[in-house]
């Protein structure tokens, strides 16, 4: 029992904790794109590998990409039709504004799409008082989910990005930012959208927003994500784009070229990095009795293909290492896991079960109830009754 726990402890972590894949990364793979970013990097939304970095630990000011995290934690902690108030502290806050009037209310939801198509300030700090109590409150739930996912070069002082001391990230922990942000729905839908109205209570006319993101009107594929600009940070972009059902993110740091920079980038990925399928749901492992649990994709180069390496580890004496019965239930027949490696590296694992038995569904990154920590959802429902029944009394 001991080592089937050990194995379950080993298995939980690459397949649930996000950045779960990509643990290695393709910088110096193939020379970057030429780019004016005082820092810079790019990834690949579904697997989480950076496949181009530029001093991407650099810990710089971000200004508006701030709100990539103020709207994920508002998304996850919030309700969407609540009524959002516009407080004295939040009225006619300085930089760009949505123009909320004091005492006004707006659902947050609508909030949510002034906060990042037109990056109101105002509608980040009313956001932040409704959500989190205070936008004290709020900075403490934007730092744990920093936390959470892996954000190790990052610290937020402030839901809107303006300038302050000790208030920064990276282009690297943006880019596992919006690779995480990008697997919500919501969000999704929220930073793809070009226009959008929304009911003004205070006038005959409704409130009628246009993203600033260019680049959903530049670049083919484009569905998001964030502008920034303050006159420390200069200019902050973070783009995504989806083409052949690959999703990429790009984010610069003080680039004064960024729309061309950004559709370098992102062509670079599409163009050298496709995503590769590695594994079938339900595929035959070769000269064995198990099947593949999961399918599993990867972007890799070409010249990579060769270095990505596959290790069966299977479950051993499982029935004489525990008097339960039911571990020996076909219905339940997990049989170990398969370790995707690439020069050393694990960038994945994927479960394999013995032919004939249950197999718990593949997650969904269109799941509404994505949040929380990483991944975790109907998939990790279903893991964890496998692993009630297993190991029940």
């Amino acid at each position: 029992m001991r080592k089937l726990m050990k194995f379950m402890a080993c298995m939980l972590v690459p397949l649930f904790l996000f950045p779960s894949f990509g643990l290695a990364e393709a910088q110096g793979t193939i020379p970057g794109p030429s780019n004016h970013a005082q820092s810079a990097a790019l990834i690949d939304v579904t697997s989480g590998r950076i496949l181009y970095s530029k001093d991407g630990d650099k810990e710089l000011r971000i200004a508006s990409l701030t709100k990539i995290m103020t709207a994920i934690v508002a998304i996850e902690h919030g309700k969407l039709d609540d009524k959002v108030k516009v407080t004295s502290s939040a009225f006619a806050k300085e930089g760009s504004s949505i123009y909320l009037k004091l005492g006004e209310e707006m659902t947050l939801e609508n909030m949510l799409y002034g906060l990042m198509l037109r990056s109101g300030n105002d509608a980040a700090s009313a956001i932040a008082e409704h959500v989190g109590g205070s936008e004290e409150g709020f900075v403490l739930l934007m730092n744990k989910k920093a936390e959470q996912i892996g954000l190790t070069h990052s610290h937020f002082m402030n839901p809107h990005g303006l300038d302050t001391d000790g208030h920064y990230s990276t282009a690297n922990d943006l880019a596992r930012l919006t690779a995480y942000a990008l697997k919500n729905p919501v969000f999704k839908r929220i930073v793809a959208t070009e226009n959008k109205s929304a009911p003004n209570p205070n006038e005959s006319w409704d409130y009628s927003w246009q993203n600033k993101n260019k680049m959903l009107r530049l670049y083919e594929g484009a569905d998001g994500v964030k502008t920034g600009y303050t006159k420390k940070a200069f200019r902050c972009l973070v783009s995504s784009a989806t083409r052949n059902g690959q999703q990429l993110a790009a984010v610069t740091l003080n680039d004064g070229d960024d729309w061309n920079d950004h559709a370098r980038m992102l062509d670079f990925g599409f163009e050298n990095f496709p995503l590769v399928e590695i594994a079938k749901k339900e595929q035959p492992v070769q000269n064995t009795d198990v099947v593949t649990g999961r399918g599993f994709t990867y972007p890799l180069a070409k010249s990579e293909k060769a270095s990505l390496t596959k290790k069966l580890i299977l479950l051993e004496n499982r029935v004489h290492e525990s008097s339960d019965a039911k571990l020996t239930d076909p219905s339940f027949g997990l049989a170990g896991r398969i370790d995707m490696q690439l020069e050393g590296k694990l960038v994945g694992s994927i479960p394999v079960y013995r032919k004939g038995s249950y197999i718990p569904p593949e997650p969904k990154s269109e799941d509404p109830a994505l949040g929380g920590i990483s991944e975790i959802s109907s998939w990790a429902s279903a893991w964890r009754a496998v692993l009630s029944h297993l190991l029940s009394p």
